[in-house]
């Protein structure tokens, strides 16, 4: 079998970081495991010894890894810290959001709801979506107590 693509080398001081990160604090299991991944991989111990030794799969093994050769030791937390969203309702929306929200409901309905809105925002003319989902509209009605009442 070749050499593997991801090897980990941990420095003294991201050996002593992630033994400190195992033994103090309640931790997400699943951080504590990527650590100790990385642990036994540093000892150079092969993917499925490390899997047998922490409980989990090899690909997990792989994975995490690959996360910190891409990452450093920020690779025992699942998410990408750096991760960025398109912002796909701005303030022209979440005014015709709001609008509506505090407006009748549709005939049939006896209140707007998540679906509803979400459903209606696509339709506007003034506003440019293919789609939204009911969780954005969740989200930004959250922000505006005047709506608390939906």
């Amino acid at each position: 079998m070749g050499a593997k693509k991801y090897v980990v080398e941990l420095s003294e001081e991201d050996r002593n970081t992630l033994e400190w990160f195992i033994s103090t604090g309640e931790r997400k299991s699943e951080d504590n495991t990527r650590a100790r991944i990385l642990l036994k991989a540093d000892d150079g111990l092969t993917d499925s010894e490390i899997s047998e030794h922490v409980g989990c799969h090899p690909k997990t093994v792989a994975n995490t890894r690959e996360a910190y050769c891409d990452r450093g030791l920020a690779a025992i937390h699942r998410r990408k810290p750096d991760r960025e969203y398109d912002v796909k309702m701005d303030g022209h929306a979440e005014a015709h959001l709001i609008r509506l929200a505090c407006s009748e409901p549709p005939e049939g309905h006896a209140r707007w709801t998540l679906h509803l809105l979400a459903d209606e925002l696509v339709t506007l003319d003034e506003i440019d979506f293919e789609s939204i989902s009911h969780e954005t509209v969740r989200q930004r009605l959250k922000k505006h107590p005047e709506t608390a009442s939906l």
